[in-house]
């Protein structure tokens, strides 16, 4: 059986999925039933200093779905807890004692100010919770008084701060960072250079998901107005593991622990994100939209696909995909597939033809000998695959490699085996001027 016991930066948990700090990990009741369901840890709602935070008592969400009204993306107002300071320490305190074998981490968002993270640090410590999370990342309300991704979008800050944390405190320090940003890797170079464990990403998106357009206003709205907020989900996905993985390979932060944040719903979603580097992954919108037994599933399936794989443990998944994750210029350019419709599989309902024809490449026909059907014309096919992700049947339209050797029709040259790339390809101009040289 695979092990998924998790040990991130020194912070053990039976397994590798955590509730993000979010609504549901706002006070002891959730979090207790959150471990009861079998969640391996909790990155506690964001403490503040002690000041008043008051949030709208109106809508805090807006959506964006899809068939059905699956839940795409989630947009929230929702600012960082509201609840008394000493009541959260409290019940942090009295779960970690209740539950000692679970990760509990507490996210933190204090003004840059070096004494009030000495304040908020002692008071934590004495919790005896495993970890801090700093809070750069949240992008509406707090961002407006100079927190959140106001922080974490300039690196000297998120440098200076973490280097508070680390001198001021014993416990390990993830640094959640904000993907509001142009280049991801500075950010997570910052958070090393001021001794970070770890970083932790990525935190919501700066989002407006829709208008009202009756009331000519952003959704959510709240007495006639509406604010941006802060959009994730299964939407915010892509986005998520493109930036893991940049940090994952980046060489200045290459080896830096990572919690992969972003979308995470299925066991699947969550094996990718640790195979691009994460140690751990941190779910929100899935809980929220299923509830927390769902993590049920995540470990089922995650324990059945590592036993399938031969995988005894979590850290044998753990950036394996990462030197695969490479830049355009270092493809195989010699690389040919064609795409082949399975006739039996086949409804003919044409999406292939229409998107191909309109456009792609002309590469499909929508009739043969006067007949009905839908094949590919290998000499117009670039391999570009779109037929395959408009197919509304799952493998009825697949990709298939030709062997070196053989001749491609579309360009009447023989497929090479050599390895080539862009940077040495001669149509590449600035590959002929260094050949020239």
């Amino acid at each position: 059986m695979a092990d998924l016991t998790t040990n991130f930066i020194g912070i053990k948990s039976p397994n590798p999925f955590w509730l993000a700090s979010a609504p549901p990990t706002d006070k002891e009741y959730n979090v207790v039933r959150a471990f009861k369901a079998g969640w391996g840890g909790v990155v506690w709602k964001t403490l503040g200093d002690g000041d008043p935070v008051v949030n709208v008592n109106g809508p805090r969400y807006g959506a964006i779905h899809g068939k059905d009204r699956q839940l795409i993306g989630l947009n929230n107002i929702e600012l960082i807890t509201d609840r008394p300071l000493e009541v959260n320490l409290r019940e942090i305190k009295q779960v970690k004692r209740d539950w000692p074998d679970r990760a509990l981490v507490v996210s933190l968002m204090v003004p840059c100010e070096e004494q009030n993270w000495i304040d908020i640090l002692k008071a934590v410590e004495d919790t005896e919770a495993d970890g801090v999370e700093l809070n750069f990342g949240c992008p509406h309300g707090m961002s407006e008084r100079g927190m959140g991704s106001a922080v974490g979008q300039v690196p000297e800050y998120i440098e200076m701060v973490t280097r508070w944390v680390k001198k001021h405190s014993r416990m390990p320090c993830i640094v959640k960072l904000t993907p509001n940003i142009t280049d991801i890797r500075k950010p997570a170079q910052a958070a090393k250079a001021g001794g970070a464990d770890a970083v932790s990403l990525i935190n919501t998106i700066n989002s407006i998901v829709s208008v009202d357009l009756d009331a000519m206003s952003p959704a959510p709205m709240v007495d006639g107005k509406g604010a941006h907020g802060g959009y994730c989900g299964p939407a915010v996905k892509p986005i998520a593991l493109n930036m893991v993985a940049e940090i994952a390979r980046d060489p200045e932060t290459h080896g830096l622990p990572i919690s992969g944040i972003g979308g995470v719903t299925t066991w699947r979603d969550a094996a990718e994100f640790m195979a691009l580097g994460a140690g751990s992954v941190q779910v929100c919108t899935a809980a929220m939209t299923y509830g927390f037994k769902v993590v049920e599933d995540m470990i089922e399936g995650l324990s059945d696909w590592m036993d399938q794989k031969g995988y005894t443990s979590v850290d044998q998944i753990v950036g394996r995909a990462v030197p695969n994750a490479s830049d355009w210029q270092h493809l195989n350019l010699n690389y040919i597939a064609k795409a082949k419709i399975n006739q039996d599989l086949c409804i003919e309902c044409g999406r292939c033809h229409i998107a191909c024809e309109d456009t792609s490449h002309q590469a499909i026909t929508n009739m043969v000998d006067g007949v009905r059907k839908f094949e590919v014309i290998d000499e117009e096919c670039v391999g570009c695959n779109l037929c395959v992700n408009v197919c509304p049947v799952e493998n009825c339209i697949t990709m298939e490699q030709m062997a070196p050797g053989t001749v491609d029709p579309r360009t009447n040259k023989v497929v090479e085996e050599k390895y080539a790339n862009w940077t040495t390809h001669p149509n590449n101009p600035m590959a002929v001027q260094e050949a020239a040289e």
